[in-house]
C-alpha cells in the first residue's frame, strides 16, 4: 500500500492528492502498534476544514476557468448545408447565341462521396485526405465513364463499339491524321482480339517531324528508331511496353510523358521499386521539368507537383484508399517492370496494374523479356486497351565479354576474348584461357605439389589477382571499373586489401574531399566520425569505393555522385547496384559467377549476368564496353558460360498471392470482389475466359437443337444405364494405363492380344504404342477399328470375339494404350522383325500382290484357329492375381470393373428395340453437356487456382472476428487495413493492449521485430500472439506452418533501436551489433513506418493515448545520421 501512496501523491495535484490522503488515512487506519505518532496538528480535521467545506478550493466552483469561451446556443442550430439537387441552365437562341432565359435542371448523383461510392463524378474528399487518401474512403472503380458530365450522349465501349473506339482515339490526336491505316488493325470483335500489338522497329520512321510538328519536348539528340515509335503511341495516347538493354534510352519515353502530361496539365506517377531509385529519377527529373514531387515512406516533397515519383507500393496505398491524385491522372510510368518477378513484392505490381483506372494509360519500362508480348496482352485484357510492344535488342555501345586468368605482374596481360561485340562465342579464346591457366597451375605443382583447387578462395589469395588487373586496366585507360562482388563482406575485403594503390591524381583527390565534406556537413560532429564514414574518405581520396545495403545510405548517396562524375575508378558492388540509375562504367568485373539466392549457391542466371553486364560501356565515351569474368581457381565450365552469357534471360511471372490487407481493403467496399482480383492477375491469364463465353453460347445452342429423349417404359434407365457405361469406360481405361505402363505388364505384352499380336513395344514412356499383328476380314486391311467387336455398340461389354466372315486376312497396326482391350492369358511364338518387314514390303506399290510371307501366314492362322475355338472370349490376365499389380487404386478399380460388368445385365433399356438408336441421342446430348459443364467451370470462380486459398483465409479473418459470418469488415478489420506489413499480429497486438503499458522507446523497440531480417532470440508476448495466429492459420487449412510464422519476427535489433531511442550517439549504437551500419538504418527508417501506421491505427481505435506514445517514439527515432535527407532531393 506504502508503494501506492507514495506514487500516486507524486503523481497527482496537490489539491486532489490530499483528498486522497484524507480518504487513504480513512480507508486504512494506520498499521502501526500505537496508532500514528502525535503531531501537532489533527491531521483529519485540518483535511476537512481545507478542503471539504471550504467550496473555493475545489476547482469545481471556478466557473470562470470553466467556461471561458461565449456561450452561442445559435451555433448548435447550424449543419453542413446538403448538396444542391437541381441548377441553373442557360437558354440561349440558337443563331445569335444570345441569352434568352434560365431553367432549373435537376442534377443527378448529388450525394456521391467517397464513403459511399467508386465513381469519378463523386464529390472531392477534405484537402487533407486529396493525396494520399483515406482508409474509410473507396477506391475509384477501375471503368471509364459512358457519359461525360454535362453531355447528353456519351460512348459505348463495349466489344461491339471497338471500332467507335479507335475512331475516338484517333480523333482526339490531331498528329495522328497522316498515320498509316495498318497500325490500328479494325478487327471483327468476334475474333479473338489480340490486345499486344507489336511495334516494327526495322525500318526507319522517315516522316516522325511530319507527324510530330510540335513535340512537347525536345532532346538535343536524334532519337532511335524504337524511341520515335514510342513517342508516337504516346501522341496517340496508347499504352506501351518498352523492352530494353540498360543505358539503351527507355528514359526517353517517361520524359516525353512527363511533358506531354505537363502540356495536356494533367498528372504522371513515376514508380520505381526501390527507394534510392525514386531519389535519384527525382533528382533528374526535377532538373529536366522543375514540377516534380516525391513521395516515399518517410519523404514528402511537393506533393502537389504534375510528375509524382513514388514507390509501387505508395501507389498502391492511393488506389486503396481512394486519393483524389487518381482523378486527373494521364500516364502511370513502371520502371524496372522485370521487378514483378521478385516472389515478396511482385504481387504489389499486379494490385497496381489491375486497380488502376481505365482512363489511365499505362507505360511499362523494362529489361529483355521473352515474353513481353504475353504479358502485355494480360494488361491489355484485363484493361479493354491495345498495348503497343516495342522491343529492341540493340546495344547502342557493344560488349566485349572476356577471360581473365592473370596473377601477378607477369601474367597480367592474360586476358581472352569469349564473345566479340557481335555475339560469336570464341571457343579458341576459353581454350586459351584454359591452357594459360593449366601451365600455371602444373608449373605450381611441381614445385609445391598438388593443391586442393576448389573455387571459393580468401580475399588474401585473391589480392594478388585485382592489384594485376587493376594495374592492367588502369594502364590501359578502362576505368572506372564496377567490380561485382556477391558477398558484402567480401565487397568490404575486397577494398581493404588494395591498400597499397592508388588510382587519383592530385586535383581529383582536392574535388573528392570537398565534395565529401560538404556532403556530409549537415551530419552531427559525432556521426562524422563514424568508422564506416572515415574508411571510406580514406578508400575514396584513392579513387576506390564499396556499394551494398551495409553502407549508409548518405554514403551510397555520396559514393553514386562521386562515380557519376568519374571520380571513383574501382567500385567493388553487389548486384543492387546493376538495379540502380543509369551510372555506367567502362568496366565491369566479376569476381565470380556463383551467389547465393537465399537458399544455396547457384550459377548466375542470363538475365541476372546482361543487366549486371549492361552497365559497361558509356554511350558517347566508349566504342565498345568490357566485361571481364575472372578465373581465379580454375576457368569456370563453357557450359555455363555459354549459357550465362546466350542464354534468355528470365521469363516475366506472377508472383500474385492473396494477402489479408488485399482481401480486407476490397471486402470493406461492396462493389469490389477478391475473385474479381484473382480473375484478374497475371497467374490466370492462360484463362481465354472470351474463346470459352463464345462456345458455351454455341453449345447452349446446340443442346436446345437436339430431339427430345425417349425415357419412358422400357428405356426408364437409360440415363442410369449411361451413366453406369461412362463409368465402367474410364474405370477400364484407367486398369488398361496401369497395366500397360507396369513392368509386369510390359513383359506380358511381349506374348499375345486377343485378335492381335504384340510384335514390338515402342521406348517412348509418355506415348507408348504397341505394333500388333491383328486378323481382319479380307478387303478390310485399311479399316479402322479391326479389333474386337469392332461392329458392335462399343459399350456393350460382350466378350465375344470377332471372327472375319468371308476369308481371313491380317493387318499390321501401330496401337495405343486405349486400343488395347486386355491381354489374354495364352502365347504364340512369332517373328517379330520379319513379319513387320514382310508387311511393310508389301505396302510399295510394285509388292502390292505378293503373298504373304511364312511367319505373317502361320501366325494369321494360329491368330484365327485361337478365335474359332473360343468364340466366347479368351481368358484375359487379371492385373492383380496375374500381374502382382498390387497397388490399392489398382486392386480398387479391379473390383469396381467387375461389380459394373455385373449391374449391366440387370438394365431394361438394352432390350427395348429402339435402345441402338435412344442411347446414341442419349451419348450425343451428355458428350454435349458433359463439354457445356467443363466449360462453365473454367469461367467460374471454382476454377480459380487461389480460391482455396481465399476460403481459408477468410476462416482466420472470421475467427479472429475481423470480418463477420456475412464477411462485413468489423473495426479489428477497419486497423488491419491500416497496416500494410504484419496485419494481423499488429492488430492482435494492439487489441491485447500489449503495447500500452510500455514506454515509447520499449514499443519502439518491440516492434523492430518486424522489419529486420536477421536471426535473434525473442520475446514473449509477441511470440505468443504470433504462435497463436501460426496455429490458426494451420487450422484454416494455409500451408504455411506456424513455426515459420513465428520464424519470420527477429528480435536482433531490439537492444539497438531501445538505445537509439533513448538518445544513444549512433557510434555507440555501431559497437552493440555485428550488423552493418546500413542495415541498422534501414531498419529503424522501416520502423518508422511502422510506428506510423500503429499511430493511425490506434487513433481509429480511439486510444489516444498509445496513438501520442506512437508519435513520441516515432519522434525519438527521427534524428541525426538515420533520417539524414537524401542528397538527391536537395
Amino acid at each position: 500500500m506504502q508503494w501506492i501512496r507514495e506514487n500516486i501523491i507524486i503523481i497527482l495535484p496537490p489539491v486532489i492528492a490530499w483528498l486522497f490522503v484524507y480518504y487513504l488515512i480513512l480507508s486504512f487506519p494506520p498499521q502501526l502498534p500505537h496508532g500514528l505518532p502525535p503531531t501537532s496538528l489533527n491531521l483529519e480535521a485540518e483535511v476537512e476544514k481545507q478542503f471539504l467545506r471550504d467550496p473555493a478550493w475545489l476547482p469545481i466552483h471556478d466557473t470562470d476557468a470553466a467556461f471561458q469561451k461565449d456561450v452561442r446556443v445559435d451555433s448548435l442550430l447550424n449543419c453542413t448545408p446538403s448538396s444542391l439537387h437541381s441548377g441553373l441552365s442557360v437558354i440561349r437562341d440558337p443563331t445569335t447565341g444570345m441569352l434568352l432565359d434560365f431553367t432549373e435542371v435537376l442534377l443527378e448523383d448529388t450525394g456521391l462521396s467517397a464513403k459511399n461510392s467508386l465513381s469519378l463524378q463523386r464529390q472531392p474528399g477534405p484537402p487533407s485526405e486529396s493525396l494520399r487518401g483515406s482508409n474509410t474512403n473507396y477506391p475509384f472503380l477501375p471503368d471509364l465513364l459512358r457519359v461525360p458530365p454535362g453531355l447528353k450522349a456519351g460512348m459505348d465501349f463495349s466489344d461491339k463499339g471497338l471500332s467507335g473506339n479507335h475512331d475516338a482515339v484517333s480523333s482526339s490526336s490531331t498528329s495522328e491524321k497522316g498515320k498509316d491505316v495498318k497500325s490500328k488493325p479494325q478487327e471483327d470483335p468476334e475474333e479473338n482480339k489480340k490486345w499486344a500489338i507489336p511495334v516494327n522497329i526495322t525500318s526507319p520512321c522517315e516522316d516522325f517531324h511530319k507527324r510530330i510538328p510540335n513535340p512537347a519536348f525536345k532532346w538535343p539528340f536524334e532519337l532511335d528508331v524504337f524511341q520515335k515509335q514510342a513517342v508516337l503511341r504516346l501522341e496517340a495516347h496508347d499504352s506501351v511496353f518498352v523492352a530494353a538493354h540498360t543505358s539503351a534510352g527507355k528514359t526517353v519515353v517517361a520524359e516525353y510523358a512527363i511533358a506531354l502530361s505537363q502540356k495536356h496539365m494533367t498528372r504522371t506517377i513515376y514508380t520505381s521499386p526501390i527507394k534510392a531509385l525514386s531519389n535519384q529519377k527525382f533528382r533528374d527529373f526535377k532538373n529536366t521539368f522543375g514540377d516534380v514531387g516525391l513521395l516515399t515512406g518517410d519523404v514528402q516533397l511537393s506533393p502537389e507537383a504534375s510528375c509524382l515519383i513514388m514507390t509501387t507500393e505508395i501507389l498502391r496505398s492511393m488506389l486503396y484508399n481512394g486519393s483524389e491524385v487518381i482523378r486527373d491522372l494521364e500516364w502511370v510510368i513502371f520502371d524496372e517492370v522485370h521487378y514483378i518477378n521478385d516472389a515478396e513484392r511482385g504481387v504489389v505490381w499486379e494490385e497496381v496494374l489491375i486497380m488502376l483506372p481505365e482512363h489511365v494509360s499505362i507505360i511499362l519500362l523494362s529489361a529483355t523479356v521473352p515474353n513481353a508480348l504475353e504479358f502485355s496482352e494480360w494488361i491489355g485484357r484485363i484493361k479493354k486497351r491495345h498495348i503497343y510492344v516495342i522491343s529492341t535488342m540493340k546495344r547502342p555501345v557493344p560488349l566485349e565479354h572476356y577471360l581473365y586468368t592473370g596473377n601477378s605482374t607477369k601474367t597480367q596481360k592474360e586476358m581472352f576474348l569469349l564473345l566479340d561485340a557481335t555475339g560469336n562465342f570464341l571457343t579458341k579464346g576459353y581454350y586459351n584461357a584454359v591452357d594459360a591457366k593449366k601451365e600455371r597451375t602444373s608449373k605450381h605443382a611441381q614445385s609445391f605439389g598438388t593443391k586442393n583447387t576448389s573455387q571459393n578462395t580468401s580475399a588474401s589469395q585473391d589480392r594478388p589477382v585485382w592489384l594485376s588487373l587493376l594495374h592492367f586496366l588502369s594502364e590501359r585507360q578502362q576505368t572506372p571499373v564496377v567490380a561485382f562482388t556477391f558477398s558484402r563482406t567480401r565487397c568490404d575485403e575486397n577494398a581493404r586489401s588494395l591498400a597499397s594503390m592508388d588510382l587519383t591524381t592530385s586535383v581529383e583527390k582536392a574535388e573528392i574531399h570537398s565534395f565529401f565534406q560538404k556532403s556530409l556537413s549537415r551530419l552531427r560532429g559525432g556521426d562524422r566520425q563514424l568508422p564506416q564514414i572515415l574508411l571510406m574518405r580514406d578508400l575514396l581520396k584513392r579513387g576506390i569505393a564499396v556499394h551494398h545495403s551495409g553502407i549508409l545510405p548518405i554514403l551510397k548517396e555520396v559514393i553514386e555522385m562521386l562515380f557519376s562524375r568519374g571520380l571513383v575508378k574501382v567500385l567493388f558492388a553487389t548486384e543492387t547496384f546493376a538495379m540502380g540509375v543509369n551510372m555506367p562504367a567502362r568496366t565491369v568485373v566479376f569476381d565470380s559467377i556463383r551467389k547465393h539466392d537465399g537458399t544455396g549457391f547457384r550459377n548466375l542466371l542470363p538475365g541476372e549476368y546482361i543487366q549486371m553486364a549492361g552497365r559497361a560501356g558509356r554511350r558517347g565515351l566508349d566504342a565498345t564496353g568490357t566485361v571481364i569474368i575472372l578465373c581465379k581457381t580454375g576457368v569456370h565450365d563453357m557450359g555455363d558460360l555459354h549459357v550465362m552469357m546466350l542464354g534468355k534471360p528470365t521469363v516475366l511471372q506472377s508472383q500474385f498471392r492473396l494477402t489479408y490487407t488485399m482481401i480486407l481493403n476490397l471486402l470493406r467496399v461492396e462493389a469490389l470482389r477478391v475473385t474479381d482480383m484473382m480473375r484478374r492477375s497475371f497467374s490466370e491469364s492462360h484463362r481465354d475466359t472470351q474463346a470459352h463465353e463464345k462456345r458455351i453460347r454455341q453449345l447452349k445452342e446446340k443442346v436446345s437443337s437436339l430431339p427430345p429423349l425417349d425415357t419412358e417404359g422400357q428405356l426408364s434407365d437409360l440415363v442410369p444405364y449411361y451413366h453406369t457405361v461412362t463409368e465402367l469406360r474410364i474405370t477400364t481405361e484407367a486398369l488398361q494405363r496401369a497395366t500397360l505402363e507396369s513392368v509386369n505388364g510390359l513383359k506380358a505384352l511381349s506374348h499375345l492380344n486377343a485378335l492381335g499380336v504384340i510384335l514390338q513395344v515402342s521406348s517412348d514412356s509418355v506415348n507408348r504404342t504397341f505394333t500388333a499383328l491383328i486378323i481382319c476380314e479380307k478387303g478390310n486391311e485399311e479399316g479402322e477399328g479391326n479389333g474386337p467387336n469392332a461392329g458392335a455398340l462399343p459399350h456393350l461389354y460382350n466378350t465375344a470375339l470377332f471372327i472375319p466372315e468371308g476369308p481371313c486376312s491380317h493387318t499390321v497396326q501401330k496401337l495405343k494404350l486405349q486400343d488395347i482391350s486386355a491381354i489374354t492369358v495364352k502365347t504364340l511364338k512369332v517373328i517379330p522383325d520379319r513379319i513387320i518387314d514382310n508387311y511393310n514390303k508389301r505396302q510399295q506399290p510394285r509388292f502390292r500382290h505378293d503373298p504373304p510371307g511364312q511367319a505373317i501366314s502361320t501366325a494369321t492362322q494360329e491368330l484365327l484357329r485361337l478365335a474359332e475355338a473360343n468364340p466366347g472370349g479368351v481368358a484375359t490376365l487379371d492385373p492383380v492375381n496375374d500381374l502382382q499389380l498390387k497397388s490399392v487404386d489398382v486392386v480398387e478399380g479391379s473390383m469396381r470393373l467387375r461389380l459394373l460388368q455385373d449391374s449391366l445385365r440387370d438394365f431394361n433399356c438394352i432390350h427395348s428395340p429402339t435402345f441402338s438408336e435412344q442411347y446414341a441421342r442419349v451419348q450425343e446430348r451428355m458428350g454435349v453437356q458433359e463439354e457445356l459443364d467443363k466449360l462453365l467451370f473454367l469461367v467460374s470462380d471454382q476454377s480459380l487456382t487461389l480460391l482455396p486459398e481465399y476460403h481459408q483465409r477468410i476462416k482466420v479473418l472470421q475467427a479472429l472476428k475481423y470480418v463477420d459470418s456475412s464477411n462485413a469488415v468489423q473495426l479489428k478489420g477497419r486497423v488491419a487495413c491500416q497496416i500494410s506489413s504484419h496485419e494481423l499480429l499488429l492488430t492482435e497486438l494492439l487489441f491485447e493492449n500489449a503495447l500500452s503499458p510500455l514506454a515509447p522507446e520499449e514499443s519502439a523497440a518491440l516492434l523492430s521485430c518486424l522489419v529486420f531480417t536477421q536471426n535473434t532470440q525473442g520475446i514473449d508476448r509477441v511470440l505468443s500472439v504470433a504462435q497463436r495466429i501460426g496455429e490458426l492459420q494451420r487450422e484454416c487449412g494455409i500451408a504455411q506452418s506456424a513455426e515459420d510464422f513465428v520464424g519470420q519476427f527477429k528480435f536482433g535489433l531490439t537492444e539497438v533501436v531501445y538505445c537509439w531511442a533513448r538518445g544513444m550517439p549512433f557510434a555507440e549504437i555501431a559497437q552493440l551489433t555485428d550488423v552493418q551500419e546500413g542495415t541498422v538504418v534501414r531498419c529503424i527508417q522501416r520502423l518508422d513506418e511502422v510506428l506510423k501506421e500503429v499511430r493511425q491505427a490506434a487513433r481509429i481505435v480511439g486510444d489516444s493515448v498509445l496513438g501520442s506514445k506512437m508519435e513520441k517514439a516515432s519522434l525519438a527515432i527521427r534524428r541525426d545520421i538515420v533520417f539524414t535527407a537524401s542528397l538527391y532531393t536537395h
